[in-house]
Order: C-alpha cells, then structure tokens, then sequence
C-alpha cells in the first residue's frame, strides 16, 4: 500500500515539474510588456542561397556592443508560415531578430518581399510593434524594397535601413559586367534592368521623411569596381530610388579583400558602420 502511495505522490510531482516547464517557457506577449509600443526590433535579412548564420557575426556586434542583449528568432517556411523563437525581454527596447527563409534559393524577389511582410506582421501580432529597423545583405535588400514596394497599410513603419552588397541594378555574370553599368550623377543607371524598372515606383511611395538609409558596398580594389559579385554601380544605383525621399541618405565603400561580396556580413568595419548608425 505504501508503495503504491508514493508512486502515486511521485507521478504527481512529475506531473506539476512539467506543467511548471510548460508556463515558463510561455512565450511572451504585449500584453506581457508593459510599454509594449516602445520596442523596435531589428530585422536581418540574408541573402540568396544563405541562412540566419550569415547574420550571426553582425548581430553579436551590436549585442557586445551593447546596443541589445536580445536575438530572437523568425523562422519563414516555404509556404510563408512564421515561426518565432526567442522572446523580446521586457525593457529591452531593441532587440534583433534574425530572419531565417527557409527556401532562400527562391529567386523571386517579390516573393522575398511577401515573406518580409509575413515576418513585420507576425511581431505585430505578437507584439504590437509600430516601429522596426531592417538590415540586408544581398537579396536580403530585395526583400526590404520589395516589402517597401508594397506599401500595406497599417504595418509597422521602418526607421532605419541598412543595405549591404546590394544588386538593385543587376549582378556580374548575368545582367552585369565589370566597369559596364554608368550611372548619372544623381544615381540613375544609364541601362536599367528589369527589377530596376519595377522598383522605380519607389520614387513616389518610398515613405517621405520617415527612414534613414545606410548603403554599404564592397569594393576589392582590383580593378572591376565590385564586390566580385556585384558592382558599385548597381549598389550605388540605391540613390535614385530613395534619396530623394529618406530621411537621410549616405553610402560608405569597404575596401580589400574582405570587401568581397560574401564576406561583407563578416567584415569589423561594416559591424562598426552598423553599430554607429543604429545607435
């Protein structure tokens, strides 16, 4: 009899251990954050082919830099689902979320852009976020202008955008070549290329006086004006279809070897840029 007793009293406590596990690993909400509208994260965006790893050194700088002691999570599945891990931690006003598409060797980059919707609207959702900073690195940066290009009504509203190794105006080996692509004085490609020319709506919808913009580019200094991938000029061509509308508007060149396309969202001097702009 007494046996039976404690097995009984012992499955109990197993019983209450888990449901104790269970209620703290409770994700939070808004309604669990007091000042709740006061939080404003900051997405990273990888690019094509990549993973939330390849925004691993720059989150941790800005972490050790003691911008945050928050990274989360959003996970983005093929089917555009959302998943979060990872919380916002209360009074933790700017926290990093590191965006994880599951499907990263899509090359649509209007799909991009609905998956960085369903990303902005799954934390406010969740948390009620009016305002978020957003960080991309290759086809990340489609994945901004395209959200941006969208113009949903309602959503929370950017406030910085860091673009880094961008291809608005087209890639070395397939619309590209090296020393190729001109550009007006103002920005404006001589030659545009097809995504170019769906952007330019930008020029009117681009939302006045509201985002300050970082345009970081790699250049390897030998010669071809690139980053090896993309060149200065298609990066450079950002100008035309925000400048004139941003808040602020500033490119910063890297230089060298480790100015090469894949190795900007590893480089110190682009963590120091990020961590002086997003202060």
């Amino acid at each position: 009899m007494k046996k039976r007793v404690l097995m009984f009293l012992e499955i109990g406590l197993i019983v209450l251990g888990l449901t104790a596990c269970g209620t703290t690993s409770r994700q939070l909400t808004a309604t669990d954050l007091p000042n709740a509208s006061k939080y404003e994260p900051t997405l990273f965006f990888h690019g094509w082919g990549s993973s939330y790893r390849a925004e691993e050194q720059m989150a941790h700088a800005l972490v050790n830099a003691g911008l945050t002691k928050t990274i989360m999570r959003a996970t983005v599945s093929k089917q555009g689902k959302v998943s979060l891990s990872g919380q916002f931690r209360e009074g933790d006003y700017h926290p990093i979320v590191e965006v994880d598409f599951k499907d990263s060797r899509q090359s649509n980059p209007r799909q991009w852009g609905r998956w960085a919707k369903a990303t902005i609207v799954k934390l406010q959702q969740r948390y009620h976020t009016k305002k978020f900073n957003a960080v991309g690195h290759s086809m990340g940066n489609m994945a901004i202008m395209y959200e941006l290009l969208d113009n949903t009504p309602g959503l929370p509203k950017m406030q910085k955008q860091v673009d880094i190794a961008g291809h608005f105006n087209g890639i070395l080996g397939m619309n590209d070549a090296p020393n190729r692509m001109k550009l007006y004085s103002n920005g404006k490609p001589k030659k545009m290329q097809a995504d170019y020319k769906t952007l330019l709506r930008l020029r009117k919808t681009y939302p006045k006086n509201q985002i300050a913009v970082l345009n970081i580019y790699g250049d390897k200094n030998d010669g071809s004006h690139s980053d090896g991938s993309v060149s200065n000029a298609s990066s450079k061509s950002l100008r035309y279809l925000v400048s004139e509308r941003a808040k602020s508007y500033q490119e910063r060149k890297i230089v060298g070897p480790r100015a090469q396309h894949s190795k900007l969202h590893d480089n110190v001097q682009v963590d120091r840029l990020l961590i002086q702009f997003l202060r």
